[in-house]
């Protein structure tokens, strides 16, 4: 075990909200804690409100006193830098610029002890260019805490291209010490959760710049279908739309501005238009005093067809014919042919696949889910040309199934489906690219942004051709570069197909 002791020292640079966060944190772990800021004074309020969090949770009974009175015994605001000679384990957390962080470590490397371990816990700067200020670089790493740090436990531990092996272990094993769940990782742009979480934004702003369906309706189908906590509109607007900008763009200038992460025009105009959300009392919904509810699109009632054939294998949507059948629906299956169910009125209603409805006769597609039987919610996708009979049956259908039914504009790749293909193969080319194992990207992106799976098993479930092969299609729609699948996927897809053929 190489974690800090208990004994030693943790000095936190910057008294923002994350600085008093990362205090509480060492506090609640038994470290003495040095508390400093560049600003006179404001290290002594941090400790203030340090001091008034650890009283709010004694009130609740969450604390015990006696460990409240313990932690700010240990608690001390630093007035200069000098201060911070004996601490073990230094953590920034100041403003994101990177000529402003290396003099401060250039400060820190001249005044702490040779086995201080330097921690920066940036969200967008490289961990390699601050550590290229220093002269021993290989005890420096990052320590990327999630707001709040006291009730978040993923940490990712970034290794610049100098950290040192044992630097990062000593970090890693510090952050389990402190009850958190530290993953690990490289020095990459956005690290792991805000590289690989871009296209859950991304793929939502573009449905709604494409016209296919509005703020209100995407965010339910990811929430109601995809499983996920929070849709991607009302998301961002409880970050600030100017924070989660940001980011998007400094992980697209970091990567050469590569299509894969390119920005929203759509976000962008809301950005400049002041409506940053929440806190501005408006984004890309309003919330003033009395302001209506973002409602989705719901279907109107429709009946559902009494019988229908299931051709071919519906992959991910294979349950549905249990599902049919067990909601009184009669299903005959063809094992040729699909995938597709077959309507009475001679429509088809076929999963997503990236195709468009418009290039087909009568063709209603639907949406990934999570789990089919657990979704409340469905979407379905038409073109001008697609029958109003074909829809009628596809949406009594699933209402039979006891599904809310959203139509929607004919997107290629839907919502869902598109969103964790993306997801699926930005985390594959991580894994390729070393960025982390597999099973650290999943944990990263469970606990730092509550996905229902991480990417890498959601890929799995879903069978290793179903990303490439949805993405290989939509990419030949939209031939911008971005839906290109990544080597990875390729080759996981090409292994897959060879290991079939061996076996067949």
């Amino acid at each position: 075990m190489t974690a800090i002791e208990r004994s030693r020292t943790v000095a936190v640079v910057g008294t923002g909200t994350m600085g008093q966060g990362i205090a509480q944190v060492a506090l609640a772990a038994g470290h003495p804690v040095r508390l400093y800021d560049a600003v006179p004074g404001r290290a002594q309020e941090a400790a203030e409100t340090v001091a008034a969090r650890l009283a709010r949770l004694v009130e609740k009974g969450r604390l015990d006193r006696a460990e409240a009175d313990g932690a700010l015994a240990r608690l001390h605001p630093a007035a200069d830098v000098a201060e911070l000679s004996d601490a073990a384990l230094v953590v920034e957390a100041i403003v994101e610029r990177l000529p402003v962080k290396q003099e401060l470590f250039r400060a820190l490397e001249e005044t702490v002890a040779d086995d201080c371990l330097l921690a920066t816990n940036t969200s967008s700067l490289s961990v390699t260019a601050i550590a290229g200020a220093l002269k021993n670089p290989g005890r420096f790493v990052g320590l990327h805490f999630f707001n709040p740090a006291p009730l978040l436990p993923l940490v990712e531990v970034v290794s610049g291209f100098a950290t040192d092996e044992t630097a990062a272990t000593r970090a890693y094993e510090t952050a389990a010490a402190w009850g958190k769940t530290p993953v690990r990782c490289a020095d990459t742009p956005g690290f792991i959760v805000n590289r690989i979480a871009r296209p859950f934004y991304a793929e939502a702003f573009a449905v709604y710049e494409e016209r296919g369906a509005d703020p209100a309706t995407i965010d339910a189908v990811l929430r109601e279908c995809g499983g996920f906590r929070m849709g991607p509109f009302e998301l961002t607007d409880l970050i600030g739309q100017d924070v989660n900008e940001a980011v998007t763009r400094s992980v697209w200038d970091a990567f050469f501005q590569s299509p894969k992460f390119v920005p929203s025009l759509a976000q962008r105009r809301l950005v400049e238009s002041g409506r940053l959300g929440r806190k501005s009392g408006h984004g890309w919904f309003p919330y003033a005093e009395g302001a209506p509810k973002p409602v989705p699109h719901t279907a109107p009632p429709e009946d559902a067809p009494e019988a229908v054939t299931v051709v071919g294998d519906l992959g991910p949507a294979a349950e549905l014919g249990a599902m049919m059948e067990e909601a009184g629906i009669a299903v005959k299956s063809v094992e040729s042919g699909g995938p597709y169910i077959a309507l009475p009125g001679e429509g088809q209603l076929v999963p997503a696949d990236g195709a468009t409805s418009v290039e087909y006769d009568d063709v209603v597609y639907f949406d990934l889910a999570l789990d089919y039987r657990g979704a409340t919610r469905i979407a379905l996708s038409v073109s001008a040309d697609t029958s109003e009979q074909a829809l009628r049956e596809a949406t009594g259908l699933f209402q039979k199934l006891g599904k809310d039914v959203s139509v929607i504009g004919d997107v290629p790749g839907m919502i869902v489906a598109r969103t964790v293909a993306m997801l699926v193969d930005l985390a594959a080319d991580a894994v390729a690219k070393g960025v982390a194992t597999p099973e650290d990207i999943d944990t990263a992106m469970r606990l730092g942004v509550n996905y229902p799976l991480g990417p890498v098993e959601w890929g799995r479930r879903l069978g290793q051709d179903w990303a490439f092969e949805l993405l290989r299609v939509l990419h030949e729609r939209c031939p911008t570069g971005r839906y290109a699948p990544s080597l990875a996927l390729y080759r996981q897809s090409y292994a897959s197909s060879a290991s079939e053929e061996a076996a067949s």
